[in-house]
């Protein structure tokens, strides 16, 4: 088992706020946490809106696809974000659950999703201060 955390950020889709949350991560924090994301009903791509928003910034998330939430996924992370996944998210004891109230950037147009953009950043910066990784 690695001694680095793992972070899963968990929406319904995992093609819009997970998304962006998990290339905000990546990007800030490299390979000192393990970053996934994942779906209770997943979408069959990601959102182009919320693409372009990260383009904008200067990180690439074309690579990425939706993925469904496994129970497994769940159990092995360090910190589960949920963003909007309620009660279908399943709990395990030991893993720290966080929830971001953010608005859904699905069918938005690209100024609505600015804003959602850089409020996820900001949140992710403050985990990562949280997770004491610089």
């Amino acid at each position: 088992m690695s001694s680095k955390p793992s972070v899963l950020f968990v929406c319904v889709h995992n093609a819009g706020r997970s998304q962006m949350a998990a290339g905000f991560l990546t990007h800030l924090a490299g390979d000192a946490v393990e970053v996934r994301s994942a779906g209770t009903t997943p979408a069959d791509a990601v959102n182009p809106v919320a693409i372009a928003a990260m383009e904008e910034v200067g990180i690439d998330i074309t690579d990425q696809t939706p993925k469904i939430l496994t129970p497994d996924t769940v159990e092995t992370s360090t910190v589960v974000i949920t963003m909007g996944c309620g009660d279908t998210c399943p709990y395990f004891p030991g893993v720290t659950y966080l929830d971001w109230q953010l608005d859904d950037p699905a069918n938005q147009p690209l100024a609505a999703v600015r804003p959602i953009r850089d409020e996820i950043e900001r949140r992710v910066r403050a985990l990562l201060t949280d997770l004491g990784v610089s």
